[in-house]
């Protein structure tokens, strides 16, 4: 199992839940709500590595890179939290703003692997 490369994201992460839930509607206006499934609620972060030398940039992208040419997950501790979880990247851009300088914005999605 990969650990993601210990380069500090920006502040501004953008976490996402979307609990699984299905409702049933009783005729009389009521409704029940259920969770289902075992791993009902996992995350998704957008997260950005602003301004990085060239160097960094080039270190994140092939670790991305390579994970998804071996379609396998990665280990990361989200800022704040105090445990990794196991992540997929959905997607990344990698922009060249200045020379010698890069910003990537990813999207990790947290994923229910033993």
């Amino acid at each position: 199992m990969a650990n993601f490369p210990s380069i500090d994201p920006d502040y501004g992460i953008r976490k996402t839940s979307s609990p699984k839930v299905r409702v049933v509607k009783m005729g009389d206006g009521y409704e029940q709500r259920l969770t289902y499934g075992l791993n009902q609620n996992l995350k998704e972060y957008a997260v950005s590595f602003k301004n990085l030398p060239e160097t960094d940039a080039d270190t994140i992208e092939t670790f991305l890179d390579a994970r998804a040419a071996d379609n396998a997950s990665f280990t990361w501790t989200p800022p704040g939290e105090s445990a990794s979880s196991k992540f997929i990247c959905i997607h990344w851009t990698k922009t060249i703003p200045f020379a010698n300088r890069a910003t990537i914005k990813t999207m990790f999605k947290e994923v229910a692997e033993p």
